[in-house]
């Protein structure tokens, strides 16, 4: 290869913008592992607003660092920290209604736990017909995200990632699959009498992003999140019609689907050769579940919010 084919391609990868790890969307990611031996700092804000009642607004902010093990393996520990702002106006909408009155305001901002994760990177899409990772990861919980309440949780989750390049990388497409197991307990209170639950959640998450000139790229995304759960109060079931999961040896199973949410929305993302900045706000297009979820007008408001907005920052060194 003589000189001006090494600096042409020097100067088209510049111009790509995107590099490892980098998000594009919101919930979405890339295949892309990060190079041995690199580091990369991330801190997100995804903002969840809006029940169909009075106000709400919730803050998961997380600061993240994802070191590359090899170039196909990286290891990820994130923190998170819980802002919750919110006074509904609807009973229906436990537990942000329960012990507070439909007049009563409740704001708290808590360190809330963390996360663990591995991601291996098996196909490239820069290389391969399409690109596939896979990942592992544990969380520990100790506030709910619903209302910021104390509970005890631990989840295990595997997520699937899938790639493709189009037009010499781009136009992305990529489709995650999460399966999250979660073993959850709250503490007896003025506002719980004790539940424990076994929940397995999915989520799904699809995205499509075009880099329109250097460095700057919009896209469009899409969020299915749904979770199957029975709750246990006091020991018992407090519905018995409902199927509970269950990860545990001889009762093994997918529980009744107690809600679920759908989301669509547009995403923006600029990126330097250290740095990137990511955008996103995502609108609930349609939700339902079962007689004990909060479901009017075809949105779920239980679990679910009208609005996510997100902002996302990482630095690479």
């Amino acid at each position: 290869m003589n000189i001006k084919k090494i600096v042409a391609s020097v100067i088209m990868v510049a111009s790509l913008g995107a590099t490892a790890e980098e998000n594009l969307w919101v919930y979405t990611k890339a295949t892309d592992t990060r190079p041995q031996g690199s580091w990369e700092l991330k801190l997100s804000d995804v903002s969840r607003i809006g029940k169909g009642s009075g106000y709400y607004v919730f803050h998961d902010i997380r600061p993240e660092v994802e070191y590359g093990i090899t170039d196909r393996l990286t290891v990820g520990v994130e923190a998170m920290y819980f802002v919750h702002d919110y006074m509904v106006q609807n009973d229906a909408l436990a537990p942000m209604s329960d012990g507070y009155g439909n007049t009563d305001r409740h704001y708290s901002a808590d360190f809330s736990g963390y996360e663990l994760t591995l991601k291996y990177n098996v196909l490239s899409p820069y290389k391969d017909v399409f690109g596939l990772s896979f990942a592992l990861g544990y969380e520990n919980r100790t506030k709910y995200r619903l209302d910021g309440a104390d509970i005890l949780q631990d989840s295990y989750t595997a997520t699937v990632f899938a790639q493709k390049n189009y037009l010499q990388d781009t136009l992305t497409f990529a489709l995650n699959w999460k399966t999250e197991y979660e073993e959850r307990t709250s503490p007896s209170d003025t506002r719980s009498d004790g539940t424990y639950e076994e929940e397995i959640a999915f989520d799904v998450s699809a995205g499509v992003s075009y880099r329109v000139k250097p460095k700057h790229f919009v896209g469009l995304e899409f969020r299915h999140q749904s979770d199957y759960l029975s709750p246990k109060v006091d020991g018992d079931y407090d519905d018995p019609s409902l199927r509970a999961s269950s990860f545990k040896f001889p009762r093994i199973g997918l529980g009744t689907q107690h809600q679920n949410g759908n989301y669509v929305g547009p995403t923006y993302h600029y990126a330097e050769q250290n740095w990137w900045i990511t955008a996103g706000v995502l609108f609930q297009i349609h939700g339902d579940g079962s007689h004990h979820a909060y479901n009017t007008h075809g949105r779920n408001y239980d679990e679910h919010e009208e609005v996510h907005l997100a902002l996302i920052y990482g630095y690479e060194f």
